[in-house]
Order: structure tokens, then sequence, then C-alpha cells
């Protein structure tokens, strides 16, 4: 930071504090400690968390303030101690370039996989599961070699092919949230293969009803709530599926305050499994894209979960699925202070707000750039991220780029 940067920066006290401020440092009793990143104070809540902290004095940049109701950032929330995270690298030290090629094939295999058990379901009423472990077994492969790749890969929505990608997408995010947990390799396998088939049984949902695009009536809201029964009765064709697999399906609906379905289970009821695959399964549908319905930012369906936890869902894995995930998910189509476009392609764990971006376009130019990748972390770049964007707003061809930046 150079001189005239740090003289324009303030100091004030935790008083002075207001939405939409920009925070640099805060300290503790005359104490100076780490945030893990600066960010901005988005609402008065916030304000009380720091205080309650124990936060008294603070430097805030005034230049980078804007109207709260404009700031879609989100300062992490402060528990005890404020100390910085160190990033993990990828556990065999590939690439996500190196990966992504490999991902990218596995994405479409998989998606070919559930079109077929799809249609063997709507003319058999019977799976291979055996086929759908060897496509999950190689998703895990994948995620353990460079977890970004396929992250990347659920960021890309096709409107028409929900049933097939939402399925696909669940299993892989699933995947990251159990690896993210430290469970066992054989574990994750087992919870990558019940969220690949968490949903087989709307295929058997009458249509008028599976793609209706308005609001169900009670009625029609009943047929579809049977879908999990119908696709644990496909299962039951399968003795020899691990309970685990079972219990994704049977549970991905079920809410901790007993206003799920299909069993209203209670939350001394539901097991952990069922409760992360609560979490993924809403974040997916909310962000994904349907015919008739757009599909939310990350960071608003992050918000939904956090206000609906912990009735709905279990708060202390709706606060680690957030952070698995990143408050800016890899993929995520940003626009930066700059004007600049760009996807994130790497978290940053210590400063999640200060991610990784690979920039392509100048909206302020109206026109494609070079691309670079921008450590948003480095001071030389002086540029932050402004808001999450949709390719629509820009008439941009997201896929075309999303190759370029990260296929080529």
């Amino acid at each position: 930071m150079s001189k005239n940067e740090e003289s324009s920066n303030q100091k004030i006290t935790v008083n002075q504090l207001e939405p939409g401020m920009y925070v640099l440092s805060v300290r503790t009793k005359g104490k100076s400690v780490n945030v893990k990143s600066e960010g901005y104070i988005s609402s008065k809540e916030n304000i009380q968390k720091l205080i309650k902290a124990g936060i008294t004095h603070l430097t805030v940049d005034p230049s980078r303030q804007k109207k709260a109701e404009k700031t879609d950032k989100i300062l992490p929330e402060i528990k005890g101690k404020i100390a910085p995270t160190k990033a993990k690298k990828s556990t065999n030290g590939i690439s996500l370039d190196q990966e992504m090629t490999k991902a990218s094939k596995l994405y479409d295999d998989a998606k070919s996989l559930q079109h077929k058990i799809l249609n063997s379901l709507t003319e058999h009423k019977t799976i291979n599961v055996l086929e759908a472990k060897e496509s999950t077994d190689a998703i895990v492969d994948s995620i353990f070699r460079n977890q970004d790749a396929l992250a990347c890969m659920t960021r890309l929505r096709i409107k028409d092919e929900y049933l097939v990608e939402h399925s696909l997408n669940v299993s892989i995010l699933m995947t990251l949230f159990a690896k993210h947990l430290a469970f066992d390799r054989e574990i994750i396998e087992n919870l990558a293969l019940g969220a690949f088939l968490h949903d087989i049984g709307k295929v058997l949902v009458p249509p008028e009803i599976l793609h209706k695009p308005g609001k169900l009536t009670p009625q029609e809201y009943e047929v579809m709530k049977s879908h999990v029964d119908l696709g644990l009765e496909v299962l039951k064709e399968s003795p020899d599926l691990p309970e685990l697999v079972i219990e994704v399906v049977q549970q991905h609906h079920e809410r901790l305050d007993g206003k799920g379905y299909p069993k209203q289970l209670t939350e001394q009821q539901i097991s952990q499994v069922g409760r992360m695959i609560a979490i993924v399964d809403s974040y997916d549908a909310m962000t994904a894209e349907r015919v008739y319905k757009v599909g939310m930012h990350p960071i608003k369906a992050f918000k939904i979960l956090m206000k609906d936890a912990p009735d709905s869902y279990d708060n202390t894995l709706v606060e680690q699925f957030v952070n698995c995930l990143g408050i800016y998910p890899i993929g995520t189509l940003v626009k930066l202070t700059s004007g600049k476009l760009g996807l994130i392609s790497r978290l940053n764990k210590s400063q999640p707000l200060l991610p990784f971006v690979r920039v392509f376009y100048n909206t302020r130019l109206n026109q494609a750039i070079a691309m670079e990748e921008l450590d948003l972390s480095q001071t030389k770049h002086k540029d932050q991220i402004d808001c999450c964007i949709k390719p629509g707003e820009f008439n941009i061809n997201l896929l075309r780029f999303f190759k370029a930046a990260f296929h080529n």
C-alpha cells in the first residue's frame, strides 16, 4: 500500500461504523488483530457482531464506501479469535487447467448416463446402479485431483436439462462438501452416488406436474412429493446398495422443524448426511436456470439458507457449506469495479472477498480483452468485485468464454 493510499484511510471507533463502509483492519482493546478478509459492512447486524467480538476501533477506506443497499458482499462472520487461514493446494498438485479437460468430459459423460438412467426408468422401471457408481467414483477421483474443475462445471446451466444437471451438480457439490468435512473416501463415494440418484423418482411423476411452469396446486404438490418414495422403490431392486445411499435419497427433503417430507422427520431423527443433502439440494435448486425461472446468484442462495437456519437447515453445516464453496464460488461470473468481467478461477481462503478472477471483457469498452488472471488480494491490481452478474445482462455467451478461460 502506498503512502497516499495509507493517508486516505480513516481510523474510526466501532460506534462510528455504518453499513456500506469498507473495513481494512480492526483493533480490540488496544490490540490489532487480523480479519479473515477486508470487506464491506452490509448491515447493522454485522456491526453488532463486531461489537460482541470485542472490536473497538477500525480502519476504513472512505473512497470505497457505497450505499449499503448496493453492497452484496459479505464480511465474514466473526467468532472469537480472528485469524487468517492458509489456502490449501491441490492434493496431487494438478492445476485447474490440467484437470479441466478431463472434468469437462466426465461431466458430459455423466449427463449422458443420467439421460440413459431416466429413459431406462421410464421404460423398464429399473436402473443400472453399477454404471452410476462408476460415473460417481470418477467424479470423486477428479475432485481429489483438483476440486475446482468440476466445481466450475456446476456453474454452467442449460435451461431445458434441469433434472439431469441438477442431480449431477448435487453429486459434485455433495462430494465437495464431504471432502471439506474430511469424511473417509469410501463414505464420500457413497454420498456422491446417493446424491446422483436422489431425484430419480421424479421421472415417474406425471410430466404435466413435473414440468408445470406455475405454482403447483395442493393436490399436485402431494403427487410431486411422492418422488422420494418412488425413487426408494426403484432402489429396492438393488439390495446391495450401502445404507448411506438410501439415506441420502430418503432424507433430502426432510427439514429440522419437521415440516419436510415424506416422513416429517424432526431434528433428532435426521442424520448428518440428511442435513447435508438438504442444504446441497436446496442450494443447487435455487441457483439453477429453469425455462420458467431465472437462477439466483450464489450469495443470495447462501443468505436464504442462513435465514432458514436453524429452523429448516443445520446452522453449523450451512456455515461450513458456504466456507466450502467460497462466498464467490468457482466459475461465478462477476463484474469488477474497473468494469472488467471475469470468472472466479480460484478461491482465496484467507481473504474470501478477494479471489482470483480470469477477466475477458471490458464493459466500459463493450469489447473482449486479452484473457488474464488477477489475484485481487494483490494491491497492485487496485480492483475488487463489484457484483455477481448474469451473462444475459451483457449479452455474453458464457459457455464460449468459459471454454476460452479454462479449456484452452
